[in-house]
């Protein structure tokens, strides 16, 4: 079969687009033929090595694929759509190739009539925003949540899922993002670059936010604690290098928490519950991506230098197998 893959961990330059073996699936696993993949800011963590993980050279990269069962299992036929977004890390080789042994416990099924293109370039970014909002948020309906960089892929899946669970959503984005931050579904948008914006903020929610999500990667928690509601909770969930000081006393005079959260540290029953979310949001056309672009498999190093270089911004590139 043909796939992207590293012989060792490295730059982009490191990815290899050629043949290797097709995986033989074991006990527990089911064999799929991949219709498309993704890249992820995760999968340039585990390539670049800033992400550690148990790996088997020569490692095939990627997490999310979109695809039909090749073999028969785990109550999977052949030919059944299905999705997956957890391979590529703890041991388990990457979605970018043409076919991939799935775990069965990571293996969901695609409704009839959903674009496989957009699945695979949301199932990642939703299902992180699922797992911050709900796992480790413990998110309630009539709640207020603050969304930081609401327009970007997770983010807009936050405004969604929180507003579908009945929470009031102040979100911040660009100036130009507004617009669509509004038709997501949330109750206020502010400019992130605001000279003004904690104030502002503060203005929106008196009472202050119970869950505060920032998705950019630059946490300002003096702010965020200082938003924050009784017993208001910080999901941190980007700034793999980021270190930013806590103001305890206000922290534990709040009730008050900060959680990190890695979606690669997600259980298996944590990343079916959001898929059964996803589902249903897919069977109800409320997950799609802002803007998508469809590559070639052997693309994958191209676009793993692009988003290097901060070049995609909110856009999603698929790489299809077969082209």
């Amino acid at each position: 079969m043909r796939a992207a893959y590293v012989e060792q961990l490295g730059p982009p330059e490191a990815i290899r687009y050629g043949e290797l073996a097709a995986p033989v699936p074991g006990p527990d696993e089911v064999l799929v033929d991949v219709g498309a993949t993704t890249v992820n800011p995760v999968d340039v963590f585990v390539r670049s090595g800033v992400f550690r993980t148990p790996l088997e050279f020569p490692f095939v990269i990627g997490r999310d694929l979109v695809g039909t069962v090749a073999s028969a299992g785990g109550g999977f036929a052949v030919g059944d759509a299905v999705w997956c977004n957890s391979l590529g890390h703890g041991g388990r080789q990457g979605a970018a190739a043409e076919q991939a042994a799935v775990p069965v416990d990571r293996l969901y099924p695609l409704p009839p009539g959903v674009p496989p293109e957009v699945a695979v370039a949301v199932v990642h970014p939703a299902a992180a925003a699922y797992l911050a909002l709900f796992t480790h948020g413990g998110l309630c309906s009539g709640e207020t949540v603050l969304a930081g960089g609401a327009a970007g892929n997770v983010g807009a899946a936050l405004v969604v899922l929180a507003v579908r669970a009945g929470a009031r959503v102040i979100a911040t984005a660009s100036a130009g993002d507004h617009d669509y931050c509004r038709e997501l579904g949330a109750s206020e948008v502010v400019d992130y670059r605001d000279p003004e914006l904690t104030r502002r903020l503060a203005e929106l929610a008196p009472d202050g936010v119970d869950l505060h999500v920032d998705t950019s990667g630059h946490n300002d928690l003096a702010s965020a604690v200082a938003l924050l509601a009784h017993r208001g909770r910080i999901v941190l969930m980007a700034g793999a290098q980021d270190e930013p000081v806590l103001p305890v006393g206000p922290l534990y005079m709040k009730d008050a928490s900060v959680r990190g959260f890695a979606i690669s540290h997600a259980t298996t029953g944590e990343l079916a519950s959001a898929a059964t979310t996803l589902n249903d949001l897919f069977s109800r056309d409320l997950l799609r991506p802002r803007a998508m672009e469809t590559l070639p498999l052997s693309a994958a190093a191209e676009v793993h230098r692009r988003m290097e270089r901060g070049e995609l911004h909110g856009r999603r590139v698929v790489l299809r197998t077969g082209c």
